[in-house]
């Protein structure tokens, strides 16, 4: 997601946020009625500080830590006030492990874009993976509401993923439902799913929401020890062997297949 573990929409926690200028922020057009911002609308040093950010992002997903933070540093040497670079680096110390360094450029982000709801679901989850589920449920319902928000979905995973933590999985159920109302064939709303099912034993409501992940990059360890289990709970002799031969496959020194081979089922 033992405390289930549910799939979540950053690889580290939640997706590394496209990077984006200001989302809901308003400049006055020509009509005297407000606008939203767009890329025309910025600056030599914003697009500059923006390329800085998007180099960050890169080195980020190569696991190249610290050339990242390097990158972030000279896009904040050019434009003080991104929050979008805070929020980055505020993610890659998360994934670091540094939560202090985290929160601390969580909360400069948010103070620089208080309604941007990117950085509200960002910091939502930041809050709910540090034992802080209860705060972080207003950040997501922020994102949620959002009408500039184009990843709602996201929010509203993360929202039902933080209820199950909080054990109101009423709660968390219907986030999940509209979640998958925005995005009916989401890997990652059909694996929420299919996890909070398995572990109220609805094996075969489970069992729906397995059977809807099909793309092999949406198969992650954990979903295939979760499949093969629910292969086992049902009688499905042919899914679970399907299962446990790409776990082989694609994972044969992942802690799913170690617990597989010691037949620790009910771990």
């Amino acid at each position: 997601m033992n405390t289930i573990k549910i799939w979540c929409s950053l690889r580290f926690g939640i997706a590394i946020l496209a990077v984006v200028w200001m989302a809901g922020c308003t400049s006055v057009g020509g009509s005297g009625q407000a606008e939203l911002l767009t890329s025309s609308d910025l600056t030599v040093a914003q697009r500059r500080a923006s390329i800085r950010l998007q180099l960050a992002v890169g080195y980020y997903e190569q696991k190249q830590m610290s050339t990242a933070l390097d990158e972030i540093k000279q896009a904040l040497v050019i434009y003080p006030e991104y929050s979008d670079a805070y929020t980055v680096r505020g993610m890659i110390y998360m994934a670091m492990g540094e939560m202090p360094l985290a929160e601390d450029n969580f909360k400069r982000a948010m103070s620089l874009a208080p309604h941007n709801p990117e950085l509200s679901n960002n910091y939502g989850w930041f809050l709910c993976q540090n034992g802080q589920e209860a705060k972080s449920i207003p950040y997501f319902e922020v994102a949620i509401k959002s009408h500039t928000y184009q990843s709602p979905a996201k929010a509203l995973n993360n929202a039902g993923v933080c209820s199950l933590k909080l054990k109101d999985g009423k709660a968390a159920e219907q986030y999940f439902t509209r979640a998958f109302k925005f995005d009916p064939s989401s890997p990652e709303t059909n694996i929420n799913f299919a996890k909070m099912y398995y572990e109220r034993k609805e094996y075969d409501r489970a069992y729906f929401y397995v059977s809807r992940v099909t793309k092999p990059e949406s198969m992650s360890a954990d979903f295939l020890w979760l499949a093969i289990k629910l292969g086992r709970k049902r009688g499905d002799r042919e899914a679970e062997s399907t299962h446990v031969a790409q776990l082989r496959r694609k994972f044969p020194n992942s802690v799913e297949y170690a617990t597989y081979q010691r037949g620790a089922f009910d771990e």
